[in-house]
């Protein structure tokens, strides 16, 4: 009741419930700690199963945020809500739409699907390949306050703004009084719900709550004479982490510039990269649905030969997360 809200308009109750039942749960299992070590995962392999709920992967995990892949094979059959997270899906391969109680929200090839917590929804995609990052933030997703005037808009000069965000379009209203089972997700734990009605019974709603698309394609790179840190990457942050954007942009345009990321220690934070299309320039080995992993406290920086060879590059064609 002290930050943003929305108000739903439902035509009947929403508390409709005729059964409550534990619906298992979704538990963290931790590799042993072993040493403080960068790690190279590949996950473009990983083989389609479940749906966009139950086929995740459990990638890495703090108390701020999990990361997932996930490979959907078949559609999603239940209604699926996260009572205690907010979910950022990032759309690597396919389309489709993000059917919620706020309407229908359409969604393409390199789209963050940013979905408030406590949002019921159901993805549905169109024919093709399907294949998603889950970004799971304990803390409220919102944007870097160094993109906002105090009047709540973007500032000119920000890497995006509110034109490049899409929230839901028609409302679904379906008046459909029959049981529907909604799974819900609370840290671990699953419980089904089921209700007397279909939830997406809605005929308006107003607020500041809701779900919305952001594609990656259409950041605005900010480029300087020599290399700029990560943070002029950054699309969304939260109270224990922030997402960033790595798009395609002009290189450093100083003839004496070193056109790849200086060597450098984390010592707030551990930094994970999902590379997601083109040649990552000071990488070598990595692969499209590679993720790495640079912890806090010891340096990393670019592989041998690729200083020199970034030497002539005028531009840069990765895409990265």
């Amino acid at each position: 009741f002290s930050r943003a809200y929305s108000i739903v308009y439902h035509l009947r109750p929403p508390t409709r419930v005729r059964k409550v039942e534990p619906a298992g749960e979704h538990p963290v299992e931790l590799a042993p700690p072993g040493a403080l070590r960068h790690h190279h995962l590949k996950t473009g392999a990983l083989p389609a199963a479940g749906d966009a709920v139950t086929g995740r992967v459990r990638l890495l995990t703090n108390a701020d945020v999990t990361l997932w892949r996930c490979r959907p094979a078949t559609d999603q059959s239940e209604l699926y809500r996260n009572a205690r997270a907010e979910e950022i899906l990032f759309v690597h391969r396919g389309s489709g739409r993000l059917l919620t109680h706020f309407g229908r929200l359409d969604f393409k090839p390199f789209d963050y699907v940013v979905v408030p917590r406590c949002t019921t929804y159901r993805v549905e995609f169109d024919p093709g390949p399907r294949d998603l990052l889950v970004i799971e933030s304990a803390g409220t997703v919102g944007f870097p306050k160094r993109y906002l005037n105090p009047d709540g808009q973007f500032r000119l000069g920000a890497p995006f703004g509110e034109r490049d965000l899409h929230g839901p379009g028609e409302l679904l209203t379906l008046d459909d009084d029959r049981d529907t089972t909604v799974l819900v997700k609370d840290g671990p734990r699953l419980t089904r719900y089921t209700l007397a009605h279909h939830p997406f019974d809605v005929v308006g709603w107003d607020g500041c709550v809701y779900p919305f698309t952001f594609n990656a394609d259409d950041f605005e790179p900010i480029t300087g004479t020599v290399h700029q840190p990560p943070p002029i990457h950054q699309t969304f942050e939260t109270p224990g982490c922030v997402v960033c954007t790595f798009a395609p942009r002009m290189l450093d345009t100083h003839p004496d510039a070193i056109k790849v990321p200086y060597a450098h220690s984390n010592v707030e934070s551990d930094e994970v990269l999902y590379y997601v299309r083109g040649k990552f320039g000071s990488r070598r080995g990595v692969e499209e649905a590679s993720v790495t992993l640079h912890p806090h406290g010891i340096p990393h920086g670019p592989h041998p030969g690729t200083i020199v060879a970034s030497r002539d590059q005028t531009r840069t064609d990765e895409l990265a997360v």
